[in-house]
This record gives structure tokens, C-alpha cells and sequence, in this order.
């Protein structure tokens, strides 16, 4: 039986490498990557108008991140539901943070003005903020509580029921 032996040691190899893997992830500090229960990756970069933007700054409100851009048809319905939440919870604080990705500029800084949007939207050109967070397609929104936790996930346009039933995991 010469096969048990080969079946042993690529089993021996596998077990091997699977510890390794998690061993060197273990040595890297953590995710880095976006899921719920853990903390918001950075948002850092520079806005559709050319200003600095850092999500830290925001620490202590509640945050929605939500990906999006112009090619998007979906977004188009989903803008002026978060421009009306975010006039509905003015009080509490709420922060809408726009990450632009896979779309040029110019037709987002378009889009943004046609669609009535009064938040901030960071350029990912590099698509950084996007792996970080995971992004499946878009729109995609992330509720971050006032301390930096994701809190919900939303893959997909929001409706009014998704919004409200997210939002009151991070409005406390």
C-alpha cells in the first residue's frame, strides 16, 4: 500500500500550511478589513472638491460609508433617501461619508450636484478603501457606531425599512 504515504504527508502538508497561514495573519496585528463587530477601516483621502477628508474625525457620531458612483443606477434612487435621513437625524448627529469607486471623477462631481448630495465623497482611485471594506458591489453602505464599530452591512440600495433597521444599531 504505497499510497497511504503520500496521503499522509500531503496531509501532514496541508495541516502545515493552513497553521503557517494563520500563524503569519496572527503576527500581522488583525484585520484590517471591514465586518461587523469590527472597527471601521480609515477613510482618508481627498473629497469630490479637492478637500482632505479623515473619517477619524468623525469619532463619536454615527456613520454610514456608502459606496457608490455615477454608472451606478441603483445609487440614483438610494441619494435622495440618505439626503432625507440625514435631514431626519440632524440631531442625532448622523454623518454620511460617499467612497467613489470604479467611476472616473468629473461624471461623479455631476452625478453628486444632479442627485442633491450634501455629504462628502472620498476618491478611491486606487481602490484601496474598497478592499478594505470588502465591497461586493455597489451601492454598499456600512453603519458604524460612535465608536468606530461597523455595526450593519448593507449590500445593495437601501429602502426606508433597511435604513431605519440599521440605523438604530448605531444611533445610540
Amino acid at each position: 500500500m504505497p499510497r497511504r504515504p503520500i496521503l499522509l504527508a500531503l496531509l501532514i502538508a496541508a495541516v502545515t500550511t493552513a497553521a503557517i497561514l494563520l500563524i503569519v495573519r496572527a503576527g500581522q496585528g488583525g484585520s484590517t478589513h471591514a465586518a461587523v463587530g469590527s472597527a471601521a477601516p480609515p477613510v482618508a483621502g481627498t473629497t469630490l472638491d479637492g478637500a482632505a477628508f479623515d473619517l477619524a474625525a468623525y469619532a463619536g457620531k454615527p456613520v454610514i460609508v456608502n459606496f457608490w458612483g455615477p454608472s451606478c443606477v441603483p445609487c440614483r434612487d438610494e441619494f435622495p433617501l440618505l439626503e432625507q435621513k440625514l435631514t431626519e437625524h440632524v440631531a442625532d448627529g448622523l454623518v454620511v461619508v460617499g467612497v467613489l469607486t470604479d467611476d472616473p471623477v468629473d461624471p461623479a462631481r455631476q452625478f453628486a450636484k444632479d442627485y442633491g448630495a450634501t455629504w462628502a465623497t472620498v476618491v478611491d482611485t486606487d481602490k484601496a478603501i474598497k478592499a478594505a471594506y470588502r465591497v461586493a458591489a455597489r451601492p454598499q453602505s456600512y453603519f458604524v457606531d460612535r465608536t468606530g464599530v461597523i455595526r450593519s452591512i448593507q449590500v445593495g440600495e437601501l429602502t426606508d425599512a433597511d435604513f431605519e433597521r440599521q440605523y438604530s444599531r448605531i444611533a445610540r
